[in-house]
């Protein structure tokens, strides 16, 4: 379970990335750097920071593989993809959510405190989109007043709270994921965001 979650948000950050890219009107090479460094950025700063060198996609050859494949897949449709923001939109939610658990339980195994296995799943989650932006000459969601990391942070919270309850590991993983991306899109949806302390304009 933990691997697939792996390689769906690698699937889903890589998929953000050629959007973001295609609507900056890059290069297929662009396009690829694009969404290579979205989908492994904020892995490759966790494995960094947990010491596991070399990092996860230098030894497992699938990650490069399932970036190169959907990022051509998804050029091939770009056509296809209807409401460009909403579907950039959706699967940088997805990823978010995927890499977070991600994230937490590599702090869990590296014998972690819960606070630093949040944090540590918070920026699996959100570095890569970091890196994008910066790239993309774009403010980073994450320091904007958008509900981002808050969301991966009540997601890490969530799975310490269920790793409690007698359940299946596995479902500990699929709902604190799902909490990520319910948070994410009710904040959207009802216009919930972070106090804004410059005022209005």
């Amino acid at each position: 379970m933990f691997y697939i979650i792996d390689i769906l948000g690698t699937i889903a950050f890589s998929i953000s990335g050629v959007l973001v890219a295609l609507n900056k009107k890059m290069d297929p090479f662009g396009i690829f750097i694009i969404a290579f460094v979205t989908a492994v950025g904020g892995g490759t700063l966790r494995d960094i920071l947990l010491n596991e060198t070399p990092v996860f996609w230098m030894k497992d050859m699938t990650f490069i593989y399932v970036v190169a494949f959907t990022a051509s897949i998804t050029i091939i449709i770009k056509n296809k993809i209807d409401y460009l923001r909403t579907s950039l939109f959706l699967f940088d939610t997805i990823g978010i959510g995927l890499y977070t658990v991600v994230g937490v339980e590599k702090g869990i195994n590296a014998g972690l405190h819960p606070v630093i296995c949040i944090a540590l799943g918070t920026m699996s989650a959100c570095f890569g989109g970091v890196i994008r932006d910066i790239l993309c000459n774009e403010i980073p969601i994450i320091f904007r007043k958008e509900i981002y990391a808050t969301a991966c942070i009540l997601g890490g919270i969530a799975y310490f709270l269920l790793s409690e309850l007698p359940i299946n590991g596995d479902f500990v993983f699929v709902i604190a994921g799902c909490v990520v991306i319910f948070v994410r899109l009710l904040a959207v949806k009802f216009k919930i965001s972070l106090p804004n302390i410059y005022g209005e304009k």
